[in-house]
């Protein structure tokens, strides 16, 4: 298979990841903007192989949950969710919102876990297969303030400010922007942002490291979100501290959950509690 025929096929299951109920061949083959005959040749090759199947009444094709499957095979060998949700939960619980755990894998940031702890009136949920738009989340900022500024605006401007399309009104939309807010970032300690990713929440992320130490590396991302009206200023405090507290955690966690995955024996959840510092209250 040629290079080119490869990218075909992500790009299809890229397209096919976006629909619930499937999509017709015509439909993939004009969005593609391939031929028709092509296009069916790699839907029947992704079949064969278990990723793509066809509804036999309605002739769409959908994703078989083989991808999923995979994904979940590689995150538990990493150990990472597991290890992630042990303070996400406890984050949650004492934000009482959204939150979400972000892995750096290389110049980007890829969602692995979530933790949902609204117990009444809105509740905001977003999709967890959608990337990471970096200058326009709170998740993004958080991450490109740890980086050297010069690093960080590269990045951003390889990828553009259009977001492709998946920003809020406030998003930022120039260098200078960018660079203001990565400067109140580090400052403040965390990431805000406010009606940037999504029209009507607000979002506040730290990063955390693979260990205690200081001068470790940034491993990931902590987030907290939800509705604008429940995320106002006067809680944005409470919830920086629980976010620091988390950060802390985390980095105590994460080097005992990748020697789990190494050749030692297994260290059970509740002696990987033990190593937590105390929980942060609501």
């Amino acid at each position: 298979m040629t290079i080119a025929a490869v990218e075909r096929a992500f790009k299809l299951l890229e397209a096919l990841a976006d629909e619930a109920d499937g999509a017709d061949l015509t439909v993939l083959a004009e969005r593609l903007d391939l031929p028709v005959s092509a296009t069916h040749r790699l839907l029947a090759t992704l079949a064969e192989r278990g990723f793509v199947t066809q509804d036999p009444q309605s002739g769409a094709y959908g994703l078989t949950l083989k991808l999923s499957q995979l994904a979940f095979r590689n995150l538990d060998l990493r150990g990472l969710p597991d290890a992630g949700q042990l303070v996400l939960d406890g984050l949650a619980r004492a934000t009482r919102e959204y939150c979400r755990l972000a892995v750096v894998e290389g110049e980007s940031l890829t969602w692995i876990a979530r933790a949902q702890g609204a117990t009444a009136g809105l509740r905001y949920e977003p999709p967890m297969g959608m990337g990471i738009v970096l200058h326009a989340t709170a998740t993004g900022k958080a991450w490109l303030a740890s980086l050297p500024e010069a690093d960080a605006l590269r990045i951003v401007c390889a990828r553009g400010f259009d977001g492709e399309g998946r920003t809020g009104p406030n998003a930022l939309g120039d260098v200078d922007a960018l660079r203001q807010h990565l400067g109140e970032t580090r400052s403040r300690g965390y990431a805000l942002a406010v009606e940037e990713g999504e029209i009507g929440t607000v979002a506040m992320a730290t990063t955390f490291r693979a260990e205690l130490d200081a001068g470790a590396p940034v491993a990931g991302t902590l987030s907290v979100a939800g509705p604008l009206p429940r995320m106002h200023e006067a809680r944005r405090g409470e919830i920086a501290a629980a976010l620091a507290t988390a950060a802390r955690d985390m980095a105590a966690i994460w080097p005992l959950r990748r020697r789990q995955i190494g050749a030692l024996p297994a260290v059970s959840t509740e002696a990987a509690l033990r190593v937590l510092p105390t929980e942060t209250s609501a």
